[in-house]
């Protein structure tokens, strides 16, 4: 153990009957890079509560039960409880981590055939990650919402299906109503070849969307500015925070394309970033203004150069572990910040790449153009991004022609 704590830390590990667990603990937190000051927090937590689970220093594996047992007295006030929880969090993946981490017996009668369905979404389907959790959130509900306590899934009919696709309809949009109707159709077809129910029951109606229905997406300039402007740079990760929506604003990055930017994703000579376009898988490469090189000078000069050289990412995580922002933190990101700057709720971070869409359209710039740098394959994706731009209709609109009067004197009555 390398990793500097505090003098009575010491003494306490020191003193403790499960003093080898608590230096491999600290050794761990160490590899997984956890600040020296969270490492000593984390431990002498652990310090105090690991006596109630081996009590003669005797460490086993346990379960997520064990653990919220013995750390669950920690939990007031309510300060106390949140930094228990933290650290009952960080013990939890280290005994995962060391193998000594004991599953509880899954009680859920459903499991095997949700198990069965996941692998045929990863070996025939061959599904991402992402999309193979969608299902497997979307089934899980569907079973346990639709199918009643003690009956059997062969009994599931077509007025379960109805009911809970009603249930549903009143909880998400009609966008995500097809999703949702698609993930049943293709659990319903499975469970149906597979021998589990005798009738197939996948015919369900999905909602009608039409392309361009919806009201346009992008945000006016001037209030994008003033999201720009009200991030506190002094702040904990204000000038990453400015950085990253600047990066979205101003270029249209996708979060998943700003979180993946390197330090040598930016040729600070010939004053060009380049991006790694993940529908695309193209590499894309983007002149930069003066303004966001002296503003990425200045972030990595005030805040990223302080967190080392271990990561090559540009972006890192501010809390601990450190580490790679993931994408959807660039979300989180944005609707903190939105948030703070009064931006109306609902606010999303996509409505940054629809701005950046629609400020090159009212410049003149071509719509082929406009989705080569947004990484789309084809023209149809670019266009839900270019909404109706009412001011530009009615600069182009001819006037409405008025129907003529005959004059009053040439009119003459029988």
């Amino acid at each position: 153990m390398t990793v500097d704590l505090c003098a009575s830390t010491r003494d306490w590990i020191a003193r403790s009957p499960c003093r080898r667990e608590l230096l491999d603990f600290a050794d761990w937190l160490e590899a997984e890079r956890y600040t020296a000051f969270v490492c000593d927090q984390h431990l002498r937590r652990l310090a105090f509560v690991v006596p109630r689970l081996a009590p003669e220093g005797r460490i086993q594996a346990y379960s997520s039960a064990q653990l919220e047992r013995v750390f669950g007295p920690e939990r007031a006030p309510y300060s106390r409880g949140f930094r228990f929880s933290a650290t009952r969090r960080a013990y939890g993946r280290y005994l995962l981590a060391r193998g000594r981490f004991r599953a509880e017996p899954d009680g859920d009668r459903f499991a095997a055939p949700r198990g069965d369905y996941a692998r045929f979404l990863l070996e025939v389907r061959g599904l991402s990650e992402s999309a193979r959790q969608h299902h497997a959130h979307e089934v899980a509900d569907f079973l346990s919402r639709a199918i009643r306590p003690r009956q059997p899934l062969r009994s599931l009919r077509r007025e379960d299906i109805e009911a809970h696709v009603l249930v549903r309809s009143r909880e998400v949009s009609r966008y995500t109503m097809q999703h949702v109707v698609g993930i049943l159709r293709s659990f319903l077809r499975y469970i149906h070849h597979a021998g589990l129910i005798p009738a197939a029951l996948d015919s369900m109606d999905t909602p009608r969307i039409y392309r361009g229905e919806l009201p346009p997406k992008a945000l006016p300039w001037p209030t994008v500015l003033r999201l720009l402007a009200s991030i506190d740079r002094h702040s904990k990760a204000g000038w990453r925070d400015l950085c990253i929506l600047h990066l979205i604003a101003y270029y249209g990055l996708r979060p998943s394309e700003v979180a993946a930017l390197r330090l040598d994703s930016i040729d600070w000579e010939a004053g060009v970033i380049h991006v790694r376009q993940r529908k695309t898988r193209s590499d894309l490469q983007l002149p930069l203004a003066a303004a966001t090189i002296k503003l990425l000078r200045q972030y990595l000069a005030q805040y990223r150069n302080g967190q080392g050289t271990t990561d090559t990412e540009l972006f890192l995580r501010a809390r601990c572990p450190s580490g790679r922002i993931e994408r959807t933190a660039v979300g989180d990101i944005f609707e903190k910040r939105a948030r703070e700057a009064g931006l109306p709720g609902g606010s999303h971070v996509y409505q940054l790449r629809h701005t950046f869409a629609m400020r090159l359209l009212m410049r003149g710039v071509g719509v082929k153009a406009i989705g080569d740098v947004l990484g789309h394959r084809s023209i149809d994706s670019t266009c839900a991004y270019l909404r109706l731009d009412i001011a530009t209709l009615r600069g182009v609109a001819l006037p409405v022609p008025q129907p003529r009067r005959p004059a009053a004197e040439g009119v003459r009555h029988a």
